[in-house]
């Protein structure tokens, strides 16, 4: 309905913004099982001021994972929701998804790579996980003291904002 396509272009708007490819609506408060990614967009500059170039956007709406390959590799994730953090995370590298499509259409599809990466991420994110979730206590516990420091130090204060480069680091 108007609502969920209003909503994706919110998500949409607010990944690009955030120079993320993907999102979660929970991360920005609706709590509705609908994720967005894109992992082939460009951008003309690195900083917010960049003009956005859109590359093949995702919408899966109730999804769910049917399979996976078996086989696993590891990209270096951060998250939307945890500012400038990042650590190295194992997953299947092929997923086999049920969800549906913008036009309530039921589909299933297999993603593989950086976009199979994206697409658990924020399959996890719509089931109560973070990728902090995934990573031993140690660096969990590390990445916690490092953001309670930066928000001691008012680093999340007045829309402060920092972009990593690096076309391998996953800012989800």
């Amino acid at each position: 309905d108007d609502e969920i396509q209003t909503l994706v272009s919110d998500m949409f708007d607010t990944m690009y913004y955030e120079r993320g490819i993907g999102l979660a609506a929970v991360q920005i408060g609706v709590h509705k099982r609908v994720l967005v990614a894109d992992v082939d967009w460009r951008s003309t500059g690195d900083d917010h001021s960049g003009e956005i170039t859109a590359g093949r956007q995702h919408i899966l709406i109730n999804p769910e994972i049917l399979k996976d390959s078996g086989d696993e590799h590891v990209y270096k994730e951060g998250c939307l929701s945890f500012p400038d953090q990042f650590a190295e995370v194992t997953r299947p590298s092929t997923v086999r998804v049920k969800y549906l499509d913008l036009q309530g259409k039921s589909v299933e599809q297999e993603f593989d790579g950086l976009l199979a990466t994206c697409i658990q991420h924020e399959i996890d994110h719509l089931n109560g996980i973070t990728f902090v979730d995934h990573i031993s206590n140690v660096k969990r516990d590390m990445i916690t003291r490092k953001l309670v420091k930066l928000k001691k130090a008012g680093a999340f204060d007045h829309d402060h904002h920092h972009v990593h480069g690096g076309a391998r680091v996953i800012h989800l």
